[in-house]
């Protein structure tokens, strides 16, 4: 088993994969932006006068949150300045190597908040005249932008439960009462909120959620087990849901509201919601900390907080973006101030459980 864990550190990096799943390493590219450094790039200095110029290199798990960002933010921040964004499929080997204070081509790498707990060491600290985002604790603001909350929630067909469905997790695990098959996590790097939806579902209270207790997690989740389909990628969600595979599903918020966007009548459950806060990071060895504290400042403006939102489902990291959203996406989002009984997740919390969590969820899978 220590083999196993040791291989699966190397290829998961120990990291979660928060919203999006990885899709591939890409690492050929990183090391040619690499030799390029923070002053070889073709492009020239910013129209506006910036007295910026060449490129940074962003590096998330691609995607329509990807999209979103160029649309929302990269788009504006080159046309501005001059400065191109290379966006890079997050290699695994690249991040952890830049995250334990190595040199690497990334200026800024998505992480769940419970890295940025873990690296705050070899992770830069925003310059001054950046402004921070109010819904991350306090003690690592400093360290984190980009914020966009995932939702960990249930999701249904409505016409699968026309009477209504399951709202919280006890709920979610009540098959008798809610019969049918329930999707759930298959891939040991993408556990998200699993022990906490097995705590929830226990009957553990919020406040009393950490540290996680992994032994009453497997007992819970070996209940629902004969239960489950597995996915292994998070677009799967929606194929379980549209194709009645699954009547429930559990994951990111995100895939049941893009079914949202096509017209599929989803129901997700907002009650017991867990709030995971995802950023990105800008390594201490970054090529170009010019450029990517210079795009950083994008990022905290409200306006555009609220386009990426409304592209994604997923919740912006200054409150003041809600004021700038319709009905309908504030209604999707999940730290939307009308959802009163969402869970935050704890992620210094998480963060000393990492590498137990890891452990305990590749285990359980491997049955």
């Amino acid at each position: 088993m220590e083999a196993v864990l040791a291989a699966l550190k190397r290829i998961l990096g120990w990291r979660r994969r928060g919203a999006i799943a990885a899709v591939g390493a890409g690492a050929a590219l990183a090391m040619v932006l690499s030799a390029c450094g923070s002053s070889g790039g073709s492009a020239t200095e910013g129209a506006s006068g910036s007295g910026l110029s060449g490129r940074v290199v962003w590096a998330d798990f691609g995607g329509t949150t990807n999209k979103a960002r160029y649309t929302a933010y990269f788009d504006d921040f080159t046309k501005d300045t001059g400065v191109k964004v290379a966006s890079e499929v997050e290699s695994d080997s690249i991040a952890n190597t830049m995250l334990s204070g190595g040199k690497g081509a990334y200026d800024a790498i998505h992480v769940g908040l419970d890295q940025v707990y873990r690296n705050k060491a070899n992770i830069a600290e925003l310059d001054p005249d950046v402004p921070r985002d109010t819904n991350l604790p306090e003690n690592i603001r400093d360290h984190a932008f980009g914020t966009f909350s995932v939702g960990h929630v249930q999701a249904y067909l409505a016409a699968t439960f026309p009477n209504g469905g399951p709202k919280t997790w006890a709920d979610f695990f009540d098959v008798k009462k809610y019969p049918g098959k329930r999707g759930w996590m298959g891939s040991p790097g993408s556990y998200d909120s699993a022990c906490e939806m097995a705590e929830l579902a226990s009957g553990i209270s919020v406040k009393n959620l950490y540290p996680l207790r992994l032994d009453l997690c497997t007992t819970k989740l070996n209940e629902l087990r004969p239960h489950m389909v597995f996915y292994t990628s998070y677009p799967q969600i929606q194929q379980l849901l549209t194709s009645h595979t699954a009547a429930v599903v559990a994951g990111p918020s995100g895939q049941a509201y893009g079914l949202l966007q096509q017209g599929v009548d989803v129901t997700i459950s907002w009650n017991q919601a867990i709030v995971s806060p995802n950023v990105m990071a800008i390594p201490k060895q970054a090529p170009d900390t010019s450029n990517i504290q210079a795009l950083a400042k994008v990022f905290n403006e409200p306006q555009r907080q609220a386009q990426f939102a409304k592209l994604t489902g997923y919740g912006p990291g200054n409150p003041d973006a809600f004021k700038h959203m319709d009905a309908r996406t504030k209604a999707n989002i999940v730290n939307s101030p009308e959802h009163k009984d969402v869970v935050y997740q704890d992620s210094e919390a998480r963060a000393k459980q990492d590498d137990a969590l890891l452990a305990w969820y590749t285990k359980w899978l491997a049955g």
